[in-house]
């Protein structure tokens, strides 16, 4: 079974920087995942932040995040990453990185819903 682990999470203050990493385990690349990033504030709804195809490394962002946020994917080590930039206080979540593996992989939308395995999130708190 897909087993994914995010790390890289933390405090840093309005304006910095973040990467968070996600490895998975047990996935296999020849079945074309789409991989994504979450996350999920105190007192709020899940909310899909980026989600990247890994065969061609097509992206898709949530308008919150464009321009600031960034995705990748290293598939020789199975690992996601998701660079934020000019971080604010909105952004702070636990964050979750998840693979759709379903039908819906193709268009790779940041869709909760069509997401089938998750991690236990890392924590990121923007704060001054």
């Amino acid at each position: 079974e897909v087993q994914l682990v995010e790390s890289g999470g933390g405090l840093v203050q309005p304006g910095g920087s973040l990467r968070l990493s996600c490895a998975a385990s047990e996935l296999r690349l020849y079945d074309r995942p789409c991989m994504g990033w979450f996350r999920q504030a105190p007192g709020k709804e899940r909310e899909g932040v980026a989600s990247i195809r890994t065969s061609d490394g097509w992206a898709n962002y949530a308008d919150s995040v464009k321009g600031r946020f960034g995705i990748s994917r290293d598939n020789v080590k199975n690992t996601v990453y998701l660079q934020m930039d000019t971080l604010e206080p909105g952004d702070t979540a636990m964050y979750y990185c998840a693979v759709n593996l379903g039908p819906s992989r193709f268009l790779c939308r940041p869709r909760e819903n069509d997401f089938g395995y998750w991690g236990q999130g890392t924590q990121v708190t923007v704060s001054s």
